[in-house]
């Protein structure tokens, strides 16, 4: 899997220059149009996550590879990422169309924290096709933050924080929390959140060497000092599964997207993953996917 990839090889790989004030302690924010950004080189998007947030108007049949996922827009969709999921895209037409904006998380320092919005969490599929009439609304947000980025307003990156956030709430909107996530959070709530940071901090695995640091429920509760008990009954409570099963969850999502999209063997995807042994993790693999590693990886 290639490297996380900076704001500042964003600009250099495609505008071949950096902005001077893209570290200058403040937070940085930008909007570009797909076509001004692709231009006529254009070189397929690497699968690897990014060190900023991202929300794209895309318009044109597109697919899009998310962590272990594989999602088709078939006319128009907004797309948010962020830092935490390696992602790319890839236009299924010729026709390709749209805007968007990157930001830094220092350019909310203060302003709120994006992680606690649903489009931003690691376990939500962040696609959301757009009605025509949809369309027009989101991209009449887009047109205003072109405006402003060219405007001589002293508060201008006030006003596009708030656009920024307009498309947010736009979004959850259009697609309402459910009934768990607007209840008041409790104790087993806060105790499954803190275990759900912790078990995606570990992720993506990005090099050979690197291995997740704990892979079992009593790790996690030792991390997070609480008896596991206390922890497996918060998260069943909550989740509807066992403290096992969201961890074998995520350990093969993982494993999926180790093997789609590096070249590591079964053996280094194992140890990162840290199984004791190649076969274990074949094990592991085949009884949720009922394919062996070798055969997903040939199928995909």
């Amino acid at each position: 899997m290639e490297k996380m990839q900076s704001l500042e090889e964003f600009y250099q790989s495609k505008f071949n220059r950096v902005p001077e004030n893209i570290r200058n302690g403040v937070g940085h924010f930008n909007v570009f149009t797909v076509d001004e950004y692709m231009g006529k080189k254009h070189q397929p998007v690497v699968y690897s996550r990014k060190d900023y947030f991202k929300i794209t108007l895309i318009i044109g049949r597109n697919r899009i590879h998310y962590a272990d996922k594989v999602i088709e827009i078939q006319k128009q969709a907004l797309f948010f990422t962020n830092p935490q999921i390696p992602y790319k895209f890839e236009w299924i037409d010729d026709y390709k169309s749209g805007i968007f904006c990157v930001f830094t998380p220092a350019f909310f320092h203060h302003f709120g924290n994006l992680n606690e919005y649903e489009v931003f969490q690691p376990d939500v599929i962040p696609v959301f096709e757009l009605t025509d009439e949809q369309l027009e609304e989101v991209t009449a947000v887009f047109r205003k933050m072109q405006a402003e980025m060219v405007s001589d307003y002293a508060h201008k990156y006030d006003l596009l924080r708030n656009l920024v956030f307009e498309l947010l709430h736009y979004t959850l909107k259009m697609h309402p929390a459910s009934k768990a996530e607007k209840q008041k959070a409790n104790a087993s709530q806060r105790i499954t959140y803190l275990f759900l940071e912790l078990l995606e901090r570990q992720f993506p695995v990005e090099d050979a060497e690197q291995r997740v640091n704990f892979r079992s429920p009593s790790e996690f509760a030792g991390q997070l000092s609480v008896h596991v008990n206390h922890l497996n009954r918060a998260v069943k409570e909550i989740t509807g599964k066992t403290t096992s099963e969201i961890i074998a969850g995520r350990l093969l999502q993982e494993a999926k997207i180790l093997l789609k999209h590096t070249g590591w063997n079964v053996s280094e995807i194992a140890y990162s993953l840290r199984f004791r042994e190649a076969t274990h993790f074949n094990n592991f693999f085949k009884k949720r996917v009922q394919l062996t590693p070798v055969q997903f990886r040939e199928t995909n």
